[in-house]
């Protein structure tokens, strides 16, 4: 049987300063994804290399990325994206997460306005029961 969410999306930009590897490793193995990014070379402003990294997961792995992300995230971190569900979650009931880039490398997940990892966590409405702030509030683990 397939979990109540439907997928989870990751997405980041690596800048020409930053390790992609480093930056890659550290999302992938906070969040249990096996598999590897599907990148986009861009070009900056004054012409410097800028990778789109963007992992798209479903089912089971979906489920299980949700979940660690939630285990990672500090408690301020959980705390406000909690208290903030209501401006994160859109017309079609999915969640944009805003994630600081610099807390993957360290491990504990905070986060961010700007240069983000961005996470969209999309969930099976039919299997949704009640609103989608609470669906989530319950999906991260949380009590706000």
């Amino acid at each position: 049987m397939k979990g109540p969410i439907q997928s989870v999306e990751i997405s980041y930009l690596v800048h020409a300063t930053e390790d992609p590897a480093k930056v890659r490793g550290a999302v992938q193995a906070i969040l249990g994804i096996s598999s590897p990014p599907v990148t986009q070379i861009l070009e900056g402003h004054f012409g410097n290399k800028i990778i789109h990294a963007k992992h798209l997961l479903t089912g089971d792995a979906a489920s299980s990325a949700l979940s660690n992300l939630a285990n990672a995230m500090s408690i301020e971190a959980k705390d406000e994206l909690l208290g903030d569900l209501d401006q994160m979650i859109d017309d079609h009931e999915a969640l944009y997460i805003r994630l600081d880039k610099q807390s993957f490398l360290t491990g504990k997940l905070a986060l961010a306005k700007e240069d983000p990892i961005r996470v969209r966590v999309k969930p099976r409405l039919f299997l949704m029961r009640g609103e989608a702030k609470e669906f989530f509030r319950n999906a991260l683990g949380g009590c706000k």
